[in-house]
């Protein structure tokens, strides 16, 4: 029954994203592309930070090389197909995540996070200094956005905004599928042992350091998934809108509102400050104070996010 009603639970949330477009205009088309690349970026961070037991402070370095990976292959290659350009910017992140990889599953705790700024804070800097390439602080724009073409069947205009809204959707839906699959796994559990306890699962034979790259090999993947669909829907990739701190830390307040270990805690975390800043910057110019004041009180009061808040209150509710 259980799993009846997640599978009823998840057609209606894809038939509710299918006919959205037809009740909303083209600003809250834009919020809610917005929000599942949002989402999809905390959720990369949670394979690390929830799932791994690793926080990293510079995770948009990922997300970053994925958008400049896409941008850089559109503006020098002529013709090329839009699903193309996405996997060269997700080949891209993944391919530093290689190379990084060896060396951050050496480390844990504090180290690991220092770690990923510094590597962040590094590619943050040389794209500043080589504007030849980058574009520096204006960054790359202007970059044609081809039509998703399906040989022989049918070609869309990504211009149109419903578009690239189904077809932003649709990627970051089977990325989400992806990672739900990913955790279910035995390999899955094995990271989570290793998040709970290294020691004891190198003593029961599985290794702690591969695992640990791989993880971050998957969660770079991701992140350059999220960071190449931004580069499309926003048109413009800069250091400050794609490698800058801000950035990295966007998922981990978006994990630690929503749930960290929970898979969809950094969801929910998105969907709250989404739904925050629309609605309050009606109001307040501060936006920013809010969501800060928003994730002292989580951090304070509700140190499992809001989805363990709702467990504790289902659990000291009336009836228990």
């Amino acid at each position: 029954m259980k799993k009846s009603a997640s599978l009823c639970f998840l057609a209606a949330v894809i038939l509710i994203l299918a006919v959205l477009p037809k009740w909303i205009g083209t600003v809250y088309i834009n919020i809610v592309v917005q929000f599942a690349i949002d989402a999809v970026f905390a959720l990369s961070l949670n394979l690390l930070l929830g799932y791994t037991g690793l926080l990293s402070f510079g995770h948009a370095l990922f997300f970053g090389v994925g958008a400049y990976g896409t941008a850089l292959a559109l503006t020098h290659i002529n013709g090329l197909p839009l699903l193309a350009a996405v996997l060269i910017g997700v080949a891209t992140a993944v391919l530093f995540a290689l190379v990084i990889s060896p060396l951050m599953s050496k480390v844990s705790g504090t180290a690991f996070a220092m770690l990923t700024l510094a590597f962040g804070q590094l590619l943050y800097v040389l794209c500043l200094k080589f504007r030849e390439v980058t574009g520096g602080e204006d960054g790359i724009s202007g970059y044609p956005i081809p039509p998703f073409t399906i040989p022989g069947i049918a070609s869309f205009d990504m211009k149109i905004p419903q578009n690239f809204y189904y077809f932003a959707l649709v990627v970051l839906g089977l990325s989400v599928l992806a990672m739900w699959f990913l955790v279910k796994t035995p390999f899955g559990s094995v990271v989570m042992s290793v998040r709970d306890n290294a020691r004891r699962v190198d003593y029961l034979g599985f290794r702690v350091q591969q695992t640990k790259a791989v993880m971050v090999i998957i969660s770079g993947l991701f992140a350059g998934v999220a960071g190449s669909i931004f580069a499309l829907f926003q048109k413009v990739v800069s250091t400050d809108s794609g490698l800058s701190v801000v950035v990295s830390f966007a998922p981990i307040m978006m994990a630690y509102v929503g749930g960290i270990g929970n898979f969809f805690g950094p969801i929910l975390g998105s969907a709250i400050l989404h739904l925050l800043d629309e609605f309050t910057s009606r109001y307040i110019q501060r936006v920013d104070l809010l969501n800060g004041a928003v994730f002292i009180f989580v951090v304070l009061f509700a140190p499992y996010g809001f989805i363990g808040l709702y467990h504790t209150i289902r659990q000291w509710g009336p009836g228990r």
